[in-house]
């Protein structure tokens, strides 16, 4: 195929890159939640560039600190997909071109704070989209909620193979 005759915009995804995408986008999204596990979210650092970031998420998005921070609480995604929406996240992500690598791949973040990732709670945004909600949900705290249920889901499960293992007679 002829790259002069490309357009992206037409493009159809191949189902394998498609495939590929999803898993990566996965397992950052379990990794995260692992890390939310283990360290209390206020300490949580994800990039070199958090206070950056953290900065200009809250000041290109003034929204974000509105109503006790509602708008990063429950993420609106009609508003995130909206022209509006697009546009100031596309202004956003472009400063982030040659300073977050991978800053445009995929990944999965919850659409509420207070609820662990799920198929009614996960959308797919830009990596620096990721970073940039996660960072100000740490900072402000509106992650301490999700570090309780991540811890709680990690003791469920080690109690789960310690039965498990005693039932087997291993222990």
């Amino acid at each position: 195929m002829s790259t002069q005759s490309f357009d992206p915009n037409n493009a159809q995804n191949l189902i394998e890159i498609e495939k590929q995408f999803a898993v990566k986008a996965v397992e950052h999204a379990q990794t995260y939640w692992n890390l939310l596990e283990k360290v209390p979210p206020r300490a949580l650092k994800l990039t070199k560039l958090d206070d950056e970031i953290y900065e200009h998420t809250m000041s290109a998005f003034p929204e974000f600190n509105e109503d006790n921070h509602a708008h990063l609480v429950k993420l609106d995604e009609d508003w995130l997909k909206s022209d509006i929406g697009k546009k100031k996240w596309r202004e956003f992500c472009q400063v982030y071109e040659k300073k977050v690598k991978d800053y445009n791949f995929g990944s999965l973040i919850r659409t509420d704070a207070r609820q662990e990732y799920g198929e009614a709670n996960t959308i797919f945004v830009t990596r620096i989209q990721f970073y940039a909600i996660e960072i100000a949900r740490n900072r402000l705290g509106l992650n301490d909620g999700a570090h309780e249920i991540a811890k709680a889901d990690a003791e469920k499960e080690r109690l789960k193979k310690e039965k498990a293992a005693k039932k087997n007679g291993t222990s």
